[in-house]
């Protein structure tokens, strides 16, 4: 330290030197010595008086004793004149020794100055970096606030302590004046060393004078070593007993807080960069959106991945040993904080809350990606999620939760049915999670009896993946011996080699727990049998659902920071928060998927080259077309099929429409209006029973009849060109589908309401005509007559075959014989023929009196007979009777046209029925056509439609093309579009994983 200062003292007389000094310009040789060698030297001209300019030296001094005073040395000036030599070698020698010492001086000084010029034209040419300031952090600037600069000054030796270690500097300043006045005494003319022509006795003097001032001068060094040895000495045994007196216990505790607010420090610093970094990172992408770079953005690698795990979840939703690879399996008992450790993970509150209630029904596969916004969607929607708005927040929640309702069936509490969810955010890390329901050890009331069977079932089919990270969440409140799914992970992962293990809700496990070293054994997997790559500790909220991610984080770092268990070393900081959980499992995650993602390429591949040598040998005339290409193809026929309606004839829409519709209402006219009008006297009352009749009909059942028969006649075309064969274009796969859409498309469809009002004025209006024009249309009433009547007949003969069982033909040809209710029917009949004979034209009703000699006659032949028993065969045996006269009295009508023409006037011939019969055919005839208008121009194009919209919903609705589109030709077609897919991913995938790389 003396050292320094004598140093900084010797600076200072040298500087005083510079600034003293003058000289005269000359050319000599000693002009170019430095200003200190040439005051040695006398000038030779004393007329020349020129003063030289003062020296302006950028030289600055720097010592660590600064602070310190320095006494600046007073030099008087130098007076340059001429004075003669002489032969003093004594002066000379003394002189030259010392004029050493002045040139190193001096080319200190020159030095330092050439130094200083050149540092300052290498400065001007470094370019001006203040405008790059930005690519320093930040926390480079703000320094003082992460290192404790007061500690370090205070753990410095004090101004006091490092004075008494350094030699006096007053004493050294004031002998090193003397000397400097020694040296400079005299006026400017005289020389440095004071040489005259005074003889021995100056000689003498200054000899002894020089060295008596050289001799005090090493003393005083001496003695000032000496100080400065005992002052260091006591100096560091003052500091040493010092440093012995902490103890060993306060320097660990000391060195381990410290340790602890360092890496809190820096902790703080990374999330501080980190989240500029996000920051950054989001003002990036959102210009790629608004097209700034006018480029179109690459699919992200976890998007990638996360698109081969979806297509992967359709195809094999058992996920078998085809199925191996790696994703986040999150795991633990209910109410474990599965779901909070999640959430930490995604940065929001996004799953469904429940005070104990279970509340994951399903599992939702989680896709965390970056990107400029926070949001997230479903993978089946196009709807995003603003993650940073409540209300987004709360919907996204229910929306979870119906889903979930709907995955559930009937009967059942969980479904082993995926919801995949993507969520995207700055700084999110890049890993797809699987939260599964939680593990159960009783099943509640609500509950399905199988509940804590189908949640192992589900937990185990995800975990026997042998490439899938497993999440295990403990519950840290409570006891570990309670807890269930440690057993579950050992047997899934015995070793431990895909597993983290998760204690939660650690600050109540440190409130709780008496002994700190407990939580270190579960940290540590002492108490548990299952083994685990990494153990982490983290606190998920105070439990309030209310709380922000943020808020909660900050409780988490606040409470780490005091926790006992970092500062007495049971856990260690990067065991510790939900961000270091989040690297750590995002590490792990691709470290798995680089190791096994090329391997199960290989796989699919393998596959894909069994199904294509299956489909060759089994279907080598057909294209591979999965459902999807299928359903299409078998659209494009039924809308083909719809269409050909069209090209129906009106001839063959009329036909059978007409046929249909007396069919239909055959039975009314004959039974209701034809019968009961035949049974009047003459032939006005006869027109007048049909004209009433025939209105009632008209407006209250005709119309609505006409409309059925239709809609039932369009449907019957419908249904026939849709199940007619097509020869060996014929695709049998489709008969199902075309068959549903047939159902589904008729059931829509409904007749135009106005159809039945327009069709009752024009059917009201074709039977009020009576007027025949010629002899082809009367010919046509009394054909249609005749059908109509023959065809009755057979019926009722069929009815009284049926009534009395075989005639003696059959009987004895066919072995057959009568019951007795036959017999009893049959003797009926021949008595009720009987009387019908006497009486040819007899009522259609029998009279009473009647009835009861019908049943004595039976009676007397042993034949027991109930009333109603006469009255059924009665009506039978007159139908038959009446329609035999009738078809008798038709034929006689034949040529009863001429007597039409004259109103059958002056005859007896009476053909009223005939023309009943005629309305009652131009009547259908004028239907039929009004009906197939409807259906050409409107029904026919309104069906097509309904067809349309019925094979859209099931384009959209899989489980029904599913049911309706089945085999092993679908199958294998299906097995083939996907592994392709697959592939096709895993490969695009792996590329990218290498151009990352």
């Amino acid at each position: 330290m003396w050292r320094a200062g004598r140093a900084a003292v010797a600076c200072e007389v040298c500087q005083s030197l510079v600034k003293h000094s003058s000289g005269i310009q000359r050319n000599t040789p000693f002009q170019k010595l430095h200003l200190v060698s040439r005051s040695i030297y006398p000038s030779h001209h004393p007329a020349l008086k020129l003063q030289r300019p003062q020296l302006r030296t950028p030289f600055q001094q720097f010592s660590s004793l600064t602070h310190l005073s320095l006494h600046k040395l007073k030099l008087s000036p130098i007076q340059y004149g001429y004075q003669p030599r002489r032969n003093f070698w004594p002066a000379r020698l003394a002189a030259r020794l010392l004029k050493l010492r002045y040139i190193i001086l001096g080319s200190a000084v020159g030095g330092g100055y050439t130094a200083k010029k050149t540092f300052d034209e290498w400065k001007d040419m470094i370019p001006d970096l203040s405008d790059y300031k930005w690519i320093v952090p930040d926390f480079i600037w703000e320094i003082d606030e992460y290192i404790d600069l007061e500690k370090i000054r205070k753990a410095l030796p004090s101004s006091e302590d490092l004075a008494n270690l350094a030699p006096d500097l007053d004493k050294i300043t004031e002998s090193l004046s003397l000397l400097k006045d020694f040296f400079t005494a005299g006026s400017p003319g005289e020389t440095a060393f004071r040489a005259t022509d005074h003889g021995s006795e100056s000689d003498k003097h200054y000899r002894k004078g020089l060295l008596g001032e050289l001799i005090l001068l090493q003393q005083q060094i001496q003695e000032h070593e000496e100080e400065a040895r005992r002052a260091a000495g006591q100096y560091s045994t003052s500091y040493a007993q010092q440093k012995r007196k902490v103890s060993d216990k306060e320097k660990i505790d000391q060195l381990q807080e410290e340790l602890l607010h360092t890496q809190l420090k820096y902790q703080r610093i990374l999330e501080r960069l980190e989240k500029e970094n996000k920051e950054l990172r989001k003002l990036v992408l959102q210009k790629d959106d608004k097209g700034i770079h006018h480029r179109k953005l690459k699919k992200s690698l976890i998007d990638m991945y996360s698109e081969v795990l979806d297509v992967l979840s359709d195809y094999d939703a058992s996920y078998n040993t085809q199925d191996h690879l790696p994703r986040v399996v999150v795991v633990g008992d209910q109410s474990a904080g599965k779901t909070s450790v999640l959430e930490m993970i995604a940065q929001a509150r996004i799953f469904p809350r429940g005070s104990g209630e279970m509340m994951t029904r399903s599992p939702v596969k989680v896709t965390l990606s970056e990107g400029p916004h926070h949001v997230a969607l479903f993978k089946d929607s196009s709807r995003e999620f603003d993650l940073t708005k409540e209300e987004d927040l709360a919907a996204l929640r229910h929306e979870i939760e119906l889903r979930m309702r709907k995955n559930v069936k009937e009967g059942c509490t969980v479904s082993p049915e995926t919801i995949s969810l993507n969520v995207k955010g700055p700084g999110l890390q890049r890993m797809v999670l699987v939260d599964l329901p939680g593990v159960i050890n009783t099943v509640t009331s609500g509950m399905a009896p199988d509940t804590k069977e189908t949640i192992f079932s589900i937990s185990k089919a995800y975990m026997q993946n042998p490439n899938a990270i497993i999440l295990c969440i403990q519950d840290g409140s409570v006891d570990a011996e309670r807890s269930i799914v440690t057993d579950l992970v050992s047997q899934m992962d015995p070793h431990g080699r895909r597993t983290i293990f998760v204690l939660t809700k650690v600050d109540l496990a440190e409130k709780n727990v008496a002994s700190p070293s407990r939580i270190q054994q579960i940290i540590e997997g002492k108490l548990f049998p299952m083994k685990a790559l990494g153990y982490f500790a983290v606190v998920t909220g105070k439990g309030n659902s209310s709380e922000s991610i943020e808020a909660i984080r900050e409780y988490e770092e606040e409470f780490f920071q005091n926790s006992k268990l970092l500062k007495t070393s049971m856990l260690k900081a990067h065991q510790v928060t939900t961000r270091n959980l989040s690297l750590a499992v995002s590490d792990c995650f691709w470290k798995m998927v680089r190791e096994s993602v090329e391997q199960q390429a290989d796989s699919f591949k393998a596959t894909r080259f069994n199904l294509e040598t299956e489909w060759k040998n089994n279907y080598p005339r057909l294209r591979e077309l999965d459902r999807n290409e299928l359903f299409e193809k078998a659209k494009n026929e039924i809308l083909d099929e719809v269409i050909s309606l069209s090209q129906v004839t009106p001839k063959h829409w009329e036909e059978i429409l007409q046929q249909s519709l007396w069919e239909r209402v055959s039975t009314h006219v004959i039974e209701n209006i034809y019968l009961p009008a035949a049974q009047t006297m003459n032939s006005g009352t006869f027109n007048t029973t049909v004209d009433i009749k025939l209105k009632q009909w008209t407006d209250k059942q005709l119309p609505n009849k006409a409309v059925e028969v239709a809609w039932e006649t369009l449907q019957e075309e419908f249904s026939r060109f849709m199940t007619e064969p097509k020869g060996k274009e014929h695709d049998d796969i489709f008969d199902k589908l075309k068959e549903a859409v047939k159902e589904e498309s008729i059931k829509r469809h409904k007749w135009n309401d106005f159809a039945e009002d327009s069709l009752r004025v024009i059917q009201h209006n074709a039977l009020e005509d009576r007027s025949i024009s010629d002899k082809q249309q009367w010919d046509a009433a009394i054909y249609f007559m005749e059908e109509a009547l023959q065809g009755r007949l057979k019926d009722t003969e069929n009815a009284i075959e049926n009534m009395i069982g075989p005639d003696w033909k059959k009987r004895w040809m066919y072995w057959k014989n009568r019951t007795q209710e036959q017999c009893v029917h049959n003797e009926t009949k021949n008595e009720l023929e009987k009387m019908l004979k006497v009486n040819d034209e007899h009522p259609a009703y029998l009279a009473s009196d009647e009835i009861t000699t019908v049943r004595k006659n039976l009676e007397s032949r042993g034949v027991e007979v109930d009333p109603s028993l006469i009255k059924d065969t009665w009506h039978q045996v007159y139908r038959r009777h009446f329609l035999k006269t009738a078809l008798n009295h038709c034929n006689l009508c034949r040529r009863g046209f001429y007597y039409y023409q004259r109103h059958f006037i002056d005859s007896e011939l009476e053909c009223n029925d005939v023309v009943l019969f005629w309305r009652i055919q131009r009547m259908l005839a004028i239907t039929a056509n009004t009906l197939r208008q409807q259906l050409t121009n409107t029904e026919v194009r309104r069906l097509e439609k309904n067809v349309k919209e019925v094979l859209e919903d099931f384009a959209e609705d899989s489980e029904k093309k599913v049911k309706l589109l089945t085999g092993k030709r679908v199958q294998l077609a299906e097995d083939l579009k996907k592994v392709r897919e697959i592939q096709e991913k895993l490969d695009a995938f792996i590329e990218a994983l290498h151009q990352e790389k």
